[in-house]
């Protein structure tokens, strides 16, 4: 499928995304994520697909484009919301990696709180600055931002509209890894996962993903079934057996 806003490639297995309105410095529209959500289905349904990048060419994204929004009504404001396709990343059952330079401000750092792991240059500028606006983030960063860096962390980042760097995001745990070229590293960590056995890290994420909703005992219950499960699959059979013979597991993703 051909897009305007974005431009989706494949190689070893790998999903590459680039968000691409180098104009307006990649700020999300609206039918730039209408776009995001079309590639994620499809991304969701390619068995070929074991692992997702986000990028963008020297800007990850502005945040939200505001021109879009600034007359909106309560409703016209509800309808705009991109959440629904933020849930959709966030729920994709492949790993998710962003790849993060320049700007990743506002709803665009929601985009990557969607991901699973999140790879930025040194100089990368993140945070929420809604608040300078007249709102606040509006596409699950008041919900996942907490759960990953702790409730007073994210109210100080969300209450001031601080932009941080590189080592102060990673040390909030706003980032994972610094790196020269995140999309270069975050490639090659992508086709390290690709290369995992699927069935097992898509359960996995189902199961970190249910820890955040649930208490402790009906998390390890879920995760119990889930583990469970996957002594019905080849890929179990394959890598226990290749343990055991001392070589290299060759997974088929069933």
């Amino acid at each position: 499928m051909s897009y305007e806003n974005i431009i989706v490639r494949s190689e070893n297995n790998v999903a590459i995304i680039n968000l691409n309105r180098p104009k307006s410095l990649n700020a999300l529209n609206a039918a730039m994520v209408a776009e995001l959500g079309k590639a994620f289905d499809e991304i969701a349904a390619d068995p070929q697909v074991k692992a997702v990048v986000i990028t963008g060419e020297k800007n990850f994204a502005a945040g939200a484009d505001i021109t879009d929004m600034v007359e909106l009504n309560p409703e016209e404001a509800f309808a705009f919301a991109f959440s629904p396709v933020f849930n959709r990343i966030a729920n994709c059952p492949k790993p998710v990696i962003a790849a993060i330079e320049g700007f990743a401000l506002g709803g665009a750092m929601e985009l990557a709180l969607c991901c699973d792991i999140r790879i930025a240059a040194a100089g990368a500028k993140m945070g929420f600055p809604e608040i300078n606006l007249g709102i606040f983030p509006g596409a699950g960063g008041t919900q996942r931002l907490p759960r990953l860096i702790g409730p007073s962390k994210a109210k100080k980042l969300i209450f001031t509209g601080s932009i941080v760097k590189g080592e102060e995001a990673l040390s909030l745990g706003l980032v994972d890894i610094l790196a020269e070229n995140p999309s270069e590293e975050a490639t090659k960590l992508a086709g390290e996962l690709a290369g995992k056995a699927s069935v097992a890290l898509k359960l996995a994420k189902e199961c970190i993903n249910v820890s955040a909703d649930v208490d402790l005992n009906t998390g390890i219950a879920y995760e119990a079934t889930e583990w469970a499960r996957l002594f019905a699959t080849a890929d179990q059979k394959e890598g226990m057996r290749a343990f055991i013979e001392k070589r290299k597991a060759s997974f088929v993703g069933k």
